[in-house]
């Protein structure tokens, strides 16, 4: 017997498209973390990484789109890494 993974509906569909609105009206990636932060801050459900990937995973949004946030993202908690990281 084969199972797959139910999606999560994190939100309403509103919602997504709010939230996709608000990231695709950052023009550059320091718009996009001021937006994660204020997001991860101020919304009681999961990361925003985490979002983005479902978006992704429900087909809300295109694969350019997602990983050119995600890439985002990743690169600047590399970077924090990199700074805390003792040589």
């Amino acid at each position: 017997m084969t199972t797959t993974n139910k999606p999560i509906n994190i939100s309403s569909t509103s919602t997504n498209d709010a939230l996709i609105d608000q990231l695709r009206a950052c023009q550059n990636p320091e718009e996009i973390l001021k937006f994660e932060k204020w997001f991860n801050s101020n919304i009681e459900s999961d990361k925003l990484y985490k979002r983005i990937c479902e978006l992704l995973k429900n087909r809300s949004i295109s694969r350019a789109l997602g990983s050119k946030w995600l890439i985002t993202l990743i690169e600047d908690r590399e970077n924090t890494i990199t700074k805390l990281s003792v040589k």
